[in-house]
C-alpha cells in the first residue's frame, strides 16, 4: 500500500480539509503533517507552486487540492464514475474554488478597506455563487450529484462551515442563512453523515 503524506496548515478547514476526510473515508493511512504558518514561510519554496495543500504519494509531491480530493475521492466512493455526474461534481468544486478566491483577495486588508471589500462582497459575489450553489443543490436534491454523498457535498461542507463560524470579520455568521438556507440544511445533513462524523470523532481521540 502506497504511503501517503498530506501537508496543509494546523488548521480544521480550508482547502486541505476535504482530502483528509476522503482519506479517512476511504480507510487509507496517512501521516496528517500540520503545518504552522511560521513553518509553512519556511518551506514553501520548497513546494512547487509554493502553497498548500500537497500531497505525498511514496515520496511523489502532488498538489491542487480539488485534483487531490477527486483522486483519494476514487478509493473511497465519493467521486462519480458516471461522465454527467461527474461534470456536476466538478462544477460544485469549482464554484467553491472561485468563491474562495474572492474570499482570498480580501485578506490581508485592515480597517475601513477591509470592512468594504467584505461588504462588497456579500452584496456581490458572495450571494451570486451561494444563490448559484444553492440552484447545483436543488437540482441534484439531498446531494449535489450521484444521489450519494461525493466530495462536492464535503467542499459545501467544509466551505459553509467556516463561513457560518463567525471567524471573518465583517461577514456574519448568519449571512449564509440569509442568502442560501438549503447550504446550511445540506451542511447539518452532511455532518452527520456516518464516514463524515467518524472522521472528526477521530480528531477528538
Amino acid at each position: 500500500m502506497p504511503n501517503y503524506r498530506l501537508n496543509y496548515f494546523d488548521i480544521d478547514g480550508g482547502r486541505g480539509e476535504v482530502t483528509r476526510i476522503a482519506l479517512h473515508a476511504a480507510g487509507l493511512e496517512f501521516e496528517d503533517n500540520r503545518l504552522s504558518f511560521p513553518q509553512f514561510g519556511e518551506a514553501r519554496t520548497s513546494m512547487r507552486f509554493h502553497a498548500v495543500p500537497t500531497l505525498e504519494i511514496d515520496g511523489e509531491e502532488f498538489s491542487q487540492s480539488d485534483a487531490m480530493s477527486r483522486y483519494v475521492g476514487r478509493f473511497a466512493n465519493l467521486y462519480p464514475t458516471d461522465p454527467l455526474q461527474a461534470m456536476y461534481c466538478d462544477e460544485v468544486l469549482g464554484a467553491y474554488e472561485d468563491l474562495t478566491q474572492f474570499v482570498v483577495r480580501t485578506f490581508g486588508l485592515e480597517g475601513d478597506a477591509l470592512k468594504e471589500a467584505r461588504q462588497n462582497l456579500m452584496d456581490g459575489k458572495m450571494t451570486v455563487f451561494l444563490t448559484g450553489l444553492q440552484e447545483l443543490l436543488q437540482r441534484g436534491g439531498e446531494y449535489f450529484a450521484d444521489n450519494q454523498l461525493t466530495i462536492a457535498d464535503i467542499r459545501s461542507f467544509v466551505q459553509i462551515k467556516s463561513l457560518s463560524a463567525g471567524v471573518l470579520d465583517h461577514i456574519s455568521a448568519d449571512f449564509v442563512q440569509s442568502v442560501a438556507p438549503a447550504l446550511v440544511e445540506h451542511h447539518n445533513r452532511i455532518a452527520a453523515e456516518p464516514r463524515v462524523a467518524a472522521y472528526y470523532e477521530s480528531r477528538q481521540g
